[in-house]
């Protein structure tokens, strides 16, 4: 057999070491290459950076939210008929604990007289059986006055529902001795400006032989020295008269000190 079988490609020993360097390499340069390409590359797997910024927010999103009812502004005002069914009809409907049912024109009649500001104030505040706002405290005044509308329009009466801006509310004034020393006392205590002092029997005869009313013009209007309404706007005609009767009262010994009154805003007596 020939020996040619058997013979090697590498002839030389130049040949063998360039074979040996080659064969380690190469492989290390595919490796560097392939170490380069997978660090270089964008991933994709699920770590932070394999989403957007929007994408990861979106993540983030919670499943639901909640919202509190009248965040967004206020409640819409029910209707006359809507609170009367609420809170008024299990009482009038029937008649129940003496209530007038609705639409009793002869139940209703005596009290449509009095007036839808009454009535309205009765059901606000309450009146005899009857609880304040027919038992339900949520309900604004404005309600009630149009629950009251609603029922008075049944029997016979031409009630106007109030709108959001007609709220009948109550107000009690200030006694004549709290006005006094929020404000006149500021002056009559000491006599400044030849404001007369409270307690002064002769500086006060004077003015009580002039009359209670006299008097008080001068104080809502402003008098010399004195502002109207002794500097405080707010201050009702009705409060102003307490004020002056309690100086009268307190100065001369004529009159006591006259108790507060309720009022509507402005000032009319109810």
């Amino acid at each position: 057999m020939s020996d040619d079988q058997h013979t090697s490609p590498i002839k030389t020993p130049k040949q063998l070491i360039t074979v040996i360097v080659l064969a380690f390499v190469v492989p290390i340069i595919v490796i560097i290459l392939l170490v380069t390409y997978v660090v270089g590359s964008p991933t994709a797997g699920a770590g932070s950076d394999a989403m957007t910024p929007e994408a990861v927010a979106d993540r983030l999103r919670p499943v639901g939210t909640v919202a509190f009812a009248g965040a967004a502004g206020p409640r819409a005002l029910q209707s006359g008929e809507s609170v009367y069914k609420l809170s008024c009809a299990a009482c009038h409907a029937a008649g129940a604990a003496g209530a007038p049912k609705t639409g009793d024109r002869a139940a209703w009649g005596p009290r449509i007289k009095q007036g839808f500001d009454v009535l309205s104030k009765h059901a606000i505040d309450g009146f005899k059986a009857m609880p304040a706002k027919g038992g339900n405290a949520d309900l604004d005044p404005v309600e009630v006055g149009r629950a009251v509308a609603y029922i008075g329009n049944q029997a016979g009466a031409s009630f106007k529902e109030p709108d959001a801006s007609a709220a009948v509310k109550t107000v009690v004034a200030r006694s004549g001795e709290q006005i006094v020393q929020q404000t006149c006392g500021n002056c009559h205590t000491a006599g400044i400006g030849g404001a007369p002092k409270i307690g002064d029997r002769a500086a006060w005869s004077k003015r009580v032989s002039a009359g209670v009313d006299k008097v008080t013009a001068a104080a809502i209007n402003g008098h010399g020295m004195m502002p109207a309404r002794g500097g405080m706007a707010d201050l009702t005609d009705a409060e102003m008269k307490s004020a002056v009767l309690y100086m009268f009262g307190q100065g001369a010994g004529t009159a006591a000190a006259a108790p507060a009154v309720k009022t509507k805003p402005g000032g009319a007596k109810i």
